[in-house]
């Protein structure tokens, strides 16, 4: 009977994984390549063990092969071939993967590929896309089967000799296809419960399929006026422009068009998206304050107002109203209320409330906005809500202007068609008062049965989004290993992004198209595998 179904491929993590690399590095290149000298602790840590990343092989509790990358120069193979570059193509990012080290029952062409593909996978989302390798001459033919190429001479002395080798990383994605079953993101995903991409509906999926149409046609001017039309209604703006870009693009736009106002403002942060609201005012230089709350807590009002009262300067307010780090919901109204009495213009990002609960724009300065988030279509088109009117400006650079797209009806570029009916489709199709209940209805039940199981969920359901459910994870379990091991069981939930890592936090979020049936499993399938993470955690020596 094969064993392929019992082992799992993950990175490393937790303490007791990191020991267990320790005593594999040592069986493999001290007793089996006699690499390094013995020590009686039968352990080794690899020299460059704080920079790597582990992709490993589990069954059940027994460690049985990793693999080992790393980007940082110098490499290992700088120290033996000084004119290393001057062997690999040109114009590539190259990454160092080392340690590839299997237990002799499981070497074959399935577990090497699957450990090296993991660690493919995660060095190309940070834009690597050339791996480099020492392997021992013992295994070229293996080598060679997954695509590396050798380069310069060997490298090593007596039984300890390597040759060094590349492959190109979209090459080895290839070969991996072919070597070993598709990868569990790809076959067996049940359910995404991401904040972006997310699901689409079918019909949504097949708008965008159709052949793509030219932007200055007839017909599509007329739909892309009905596109905005519907966005003005769901949000109760009276204008909007759809630009060709992300969130990033939107909230650039809503700077370039406070950078014209001359006046100082302010900005309001609780959490990663409000502080990238300071970052985009920085890189703009605009004249700004900033006042910065805890994560998970809501805007303190009485603060900003009693800040208010003695800036009497302060034209504009920017803020996040749903703060996806943490799923706080700042209070709209209040904020608005309090703009309105001084005649301050507010400025929102509502990247990830538009389209999950109700949200009304009337009175709100500039609103940003995306298509890959709540609206429910692919990601690509980003948004900018106003309710006065827009001029052309020579100052704001061309592609951020957003009084040149109103001056030339929305459409002063290429267009996605594609993306543009994928969106017109998800507007048309959504009843967005049964949408909101529904997401309001299955997340109550969601965050109490969390909170049965022991689990601590961030900010008061008050001051939440229904759409993200932010967990805290036990310390002594690893957001990054439970969210992969989630992700194994057919569950994308979002855990990758440096400020969930950091925190060890993961989220669920309820934005696009998502089966009630599935996500009703959810809850246990989280805690069991945290429960078998403390289990093996206690079971796992820590020291030698």
């Amino acid at each position: 009977m094969s064993l392929e179904p019992a082992l799992k491929f993950r990175i490393a993590a937790e303490p007791w994984e990191f020991e267990a690399i320790h005593r594999l590095n040592y069986k493999t290149f001290v007793e089996e390549i006699p690499q390094h000298a013995h020590n009686p602790e039968q352990r080794l840590v690899d020299k460059f063990h704080a920079e790597n990343t582990y992709a490993i092989c589990m069954q059940g509790d027994q460690l049985v092969g990793m693999v080992a990358g790393r980007g940082h120069r110098p490499f290992s193979l700088d120290a033996k071939l000084p004119d290393l570059d001057k062997h690999l193509p040109a114009g590539r990012k190259p990454l160092e993967v080392r340690l590839l080290s299997v237990e002799k029952k499981f070497r074959n062409g399935f577990v090497f590929s699957k450990l090296v593909g993991l660690i493919a996978h995660h060095f190309r989302e940070q834009g690597y896309d050339l791996a480099i390798i020492s392997g021992t001459v013992r295994q070229l033919r293996l080598y060679k089967h997954l695509g590396f190429l050798p380069f310069g001479p060997t490298v090593g002395t007596g039984d300890a000799q390597f040759q060094p080798m590349y492959l190109t990383l979209e090459t080895f994605l290839q070969m991996a296809k072919l070597l070993s079953p598709p990868s569990p993101e790809v076959s067996r995903i049940l359910a995404s419960y991401l904040p972006g991409p997310v699901d689409v509906h079918e019909e949504v999926r097949k708008a965008f399929e159709r052949a793509p149409v030219s932007h200055r046609s007839d017909i599509f001017t007329a739909d892309f006026k009905m596109t905005r039309r519907l966005l003005c209604e769901l949000a109760v703006a009276q204008s909007v422009e759809i630009l060709l870009g992300s969130g990033s693009l939107a909230n650039d736009a809503i700077g370039g068009q406070i950078s014209l106002l001359g006046k100082p403002g302010l900005i309001l942060s609780n959490g990663e998206f409000g502080d990238r609201l300071i970052n985009h005012a920085t890189r703009l230089d605009l004249e700004f304050d900033a006042i910065q709350f805890p994560w998970g807590e809501p805007f303190d009002l009485e603060q900003i107002n009693a800040y208010l009262v003695t800036r009497l300067e302060i034209e504009w307010i920017w803020a996040v109203h749903c703060e996806t780090s943490t799923g706080i919901l700042n209070d709209l109204g209040a904020l608005r209320g309090m703009c309105t009495a001084r005649g301050i213009k507010l400025c929102l990002d509502c990247i990830s409330s538009l389209g999950t609960i109700p949200v009304n724009l009337s009175g709100v300065y500039l609103a940003s906005c995306v298509s890959g988030k709540g609206l429910a279509a692919f990601p690509g088109l980003s948004m900018v809500f106003y309710n006065h009117k827009l001029t052309p400006s020579d100052t704001v650079p061309r592609y951020l202007d957003l009084g040149y797209y109103a001056a030339q009806e929305g459409i002063p570029f290429t267009h996605s068609s594609n993306l543009v009916y994928a969106l017109l489709m998800a507007l048309q199709r959504t009843s967005w008062k049964d949408k909101f209940a529904q997401i309001a209805d299955v997340s109550h039940w969601l965050r109490g049965r969390v909170r049965e199981l022991g689990f601590e969920i961030i900010g008061a359901h008050a001051c939440t989004s229904p759409a993200v459910v932010t967990i805290v994870l036990p310390p002594e379990v690893s957001s990054r290993s439970v969210g992969w091991l989630l992700q194994q069981e057919g569950y994308l939930l979002s855990y990758k992004s440096e400020y969930l890592l950091k925190r060890n936090w993961i989220q669920i979020c309820l934005m696009g198209e998502w089966a009630r049936e599935n996500l009703m499993t959810l809850p246990n399938v989280l805690s069991d595998l945290c429960a078998e993470a403390r289990r093996a955690r206690k079971l796992q020596p820590m020291s030698a």
